[in-house]
């Protein structure tokens, strides 16, 4: 077969039938291919720096929404006259909301192109902050909280689907990791600045300032293309769109990357709900010692994303993501031994731990990568999918936390080390390695 009738075999797999029903084959392959090229030619335009940095703004909400926020959260308990119980609501209610309106998303992206529902999001995400800021109740607040976390999730959702359409699938492991080594700074930085605004100004400061964020954001986003040309849009009803769910998630493929990074999250979240307590609480150290110790998981997560982005298209994601979930298996046993039977005190504690968290970088964005490969052209509702999984596990394991808390490091050990060992055979079991795809056109590597 000519290299030419490969690439239209490709496209004709790739594409939805219905979505040129006026135009030819030749047409609709001449079509995507002068759209993705454009669009690469944008992209290579506006910089090496520009692009990652406001993908890596998209991705950032879930974080800078509810970090910048914490420090302020005894005193908007005092404010809205809240227990403590019902200020948590105003988190949880957040990731419920933000991991549900993914599968939103997701849908829309790949019928109408990927910045103007991103756009939509952002104006929610605005409006959502802006009525934080002027709540009076804690019910008012939970509210806004729900509407803001439905916008802010449309970032995340689809510029994950923007670097699916620009790129092959390990070059799409590589930027993932560049962007969420970037990502990576908000935790680090959003609880301080979080704190200054609190100090400076008031708690309803802080959710202006993030309003303010969330529009930076919005006329940053108008500087790239769009990412999805018409010619490889769905154009089925969003209601049959959503009804694929099902399928997409039956497949071994991308269930099989959704399950793995699904664990790992759990023990993200169990490790990011259950260090307050066991460092500060079990082991007595001071929150300034805490936001230092839980600052250099943050920097370990940096580290394997800079390591992934150098390797992956030599050694392969799938591969790395082995190695990833190994890593999370043994350093889980090892938090698990060290909650249970304390060897090694807090060191012995924190050292695992870090080594856990820090294989976020060989996990995540691999096991996204391959999960969008599985169905290039439906990149927005694998995403989708794959980040309700991913958030609904982690959501999951925080409350079990909850529920199995003893007044020691124990349930947290124990989760994480059953999340890890779960990431791993998962991977084992359902992600068969492929070889690392040719750098090129995406829309022909899948």
């Amino acid at each position: 077969m000519s290299q030419s009738s490969g690439k239209h075999k490709r496209f004709e797999e790739l594409m939805p039938t219905p979505s040129c029903p006026a135009l030819s084959r030749a047409c609709c392959y001449a079509q995507v291919e002068t759209a993705v090229t454009n669009a690469n030619a944008t992209v290579a335009g506006l910089g090496r720096l520009w692009v990652p940095v406001v993908l890596s703004a998209l991705l950032a909400f879930a974080s800078i929404s509810t970090d910048m926020y914490l420090p302020a959260l005894p005193v908007l308990g005092a404010a809205l006259h809240a227990d403590p119980g019902l200020m948590e609501l105003t988190i949880s209610s957040y990731l419920i909301g933000f991991s549900l309106g993914q599968l939103l998303w997701g849908p829309i992206g790949d019928r109408y192109g990927r910045r103007m529902p991103i756009a939509i999001g952002l104006v929610l995400f605005v409006i959502g902050s802006a009525g934080c800021a002027l709540s009076v109740t804690a019910g008012q607040m939970i509210g806004w909280r729900v509407i803001q976390a439905i916008g802010a999730c449309a970032g995340p959702v689809l510029a994950r689907a923007m670097v699916r359409d620009l790129y092959s699938r390990e070059r799409s492991a590589q930027m993932l990791s560049t962007l969420m080594t970037v990502m990576a700074v908000a935790p680090l930085v959003g609880p301080a600045a979080g704190a200054q605004v609190l100090a400076l100004w008031s708690w309803q400061a802080i959710f202006w300032s993030i309003a303010g964020f969330g529009l930076l954001t919005l006329v940053a986003l108008w500087t790239l293309p769009e990412t999805l040309p018409r010619a490889r849009r769905d154009s089925q009803p969003l209601r049959l769109a959503l009804g694929d769910y099902f399928i997409l998630a039956w497949n071994p493929r991308v269930l099989g990357y959704a399950i793995s990074g699904g664990f790992f999250y759990g023990g993200a979240f169990a490790y990011i709900a259950g260090t307050p307590f066991a460092y500060i609480d079990y082991y007595r150290v001071t929150p300034q010692t805490y936001g230092l110790l839980f600052a250099t998981g943050i920097v370990g997560i940096m580290l394997t994303n800079l390591f992934n982005a150098r390797l992956v298209t030599r050694v392969g994601s799938d591969r790395l993501l082995w190695f990833g979930t190994v890593g999370a298996a043994l350093a889980g046993v090892a938090v698990a031994l060290n909650a249970r039977f304390g060897w090694g005190g807090l060191i012995g504690l924190v050292t695992p731990l870090f080594l856990y968290i820090a294989m976020a970088g060989l996990i995540v964005a691999n096991s996204l990568a391959g999960a969008l490969a599985a169905f290039p052209h439906r990149a927005g509702a694998v995403s989708a999918l794959v980040g309700a999984m991913h958030y609904g596990a982690g959501v999951l394991s925080a409350a079990m936390l909850g529920w199995f808390a003893d007044g020691t490091p124990w349930p947290m050990g124990w989760i994480i080390a059953a999340c890890g060992f779960g990431s791993f055979v998962a991977t084992m079991l359902l992600v068969h390695p492929q070889q690392p795809d040719p750098d090129g056109d995406p829309a022909l590597a899948a």
